[in-house]
């Protein structure tokens, strides 16, 4: 192994290359994020300190008046430590992790990946991402009918800053819906599905009613987001069949 070898694989010429092979590219929550690292040596034999992988999220934050878009990493998971790879070598890894309950649903401008990454001493760390589609589960899904099936239309979905912080995650999810019909035609604004926690068993989640103003009292009062309600909401899936129920009772309360 040449003095010259080991300088070009320091600034990454010739230096092993990473890939992950995903075996699903859409999840929903309650799913396995199974797939397999493959390591390919480049010229020169080297030692891999660290293997790991993280999934990352985008949101939206604001500055100055500036909003602007923002990623995390959700979660990180090491799966190797102190590995061998020949010149030319090839290594096989394979990993699976459960999909974090604070993983925000792929919708709007909302985007998800995952990385993965070699420590590689003295030398250009080699990454690897790969996009992933995350859908509501059968849970959500549930929930999301009986807002239609109220007369709510969905009007924007959006990841958004917030202090309020769930294992260090800095933003939460917010769907936002207009009553185009129903019960709630005229009486309100809108409400918003803010997702705190999301699993195929358990939906944990804080709903905004806002209503519409009437008067001057109501003016004054939405002037003053006095006219807004916010409701934590744990729903279980031996609820899934009264959702749409205990949904509208607890609107038409706020409301």
């Amino acid at each position: 192994m040449s003095f010259f070898q080991k300088a070009l694989a320091s600034i990454g010429i010739g230096s092993a290359k990473v890939d992950t092979v995903l075996h699903q590219h859409i999840l929903s929550h309650g799913n396995l994020v199974e797939g397999e690292i493959v390591i390919k040596g480049g010229n020169v034999a080297q030692t891999i300190d660290n293997i790991y992988l993280r999934l990352h999220a985008t949101y939206e934050k604001e500055s100055n008046d500036r909003t602007y878009t923002e990623s995390c990493v959700i979660d990180s998971f090491l799966v190797g430590e102190s590995l061998e790879i020949g010149a030319n070598e090839q290594k096989t890894i394979p990993f699976s992790f459960p999909l974090s309950i604070y993983t925000p649903f792929t919708l709007g401008k909302t985007k998800v990946w995952i990385s993965t990454g070699l420590d590689i001493k003295n030398a250009i760390d080699p990454s690897d991402q790969d996009y992933v589609e995350v859908q509501p589960n059968a849970l959500v899904n549930k929930l999301l009918s009986a807002v239609s099936e109220l007369g709510f239309q969905m009007k924007q979905v959006e990841c958004k800053e917030s202090s309020y912080k769930r294992n260090g995650i800095p933003f939460v999810q917010e769907l936002e819906y207009v009553p185009v019909s129903g019960s709630f035609y005229g009486k309100l604004d809108e409400i918003e599905l803010s997702f705190l926690t999301v699993d195929d068993k358990l939906i944990e989640l804080v709903v905004q009613v806002d209503k519409k103003a009437r008067g001057l009292g109501g003016l004054f009062a939405e002037a003053l987001d006095l006219d807004e309600r916010f409701i934590n909401v744990t729903i279980k899936d031996e609820e899934k069949n009264i959702i749409k129920q205990q949904l509208f009772n607890m609107v038409q309360t706020y409301s």
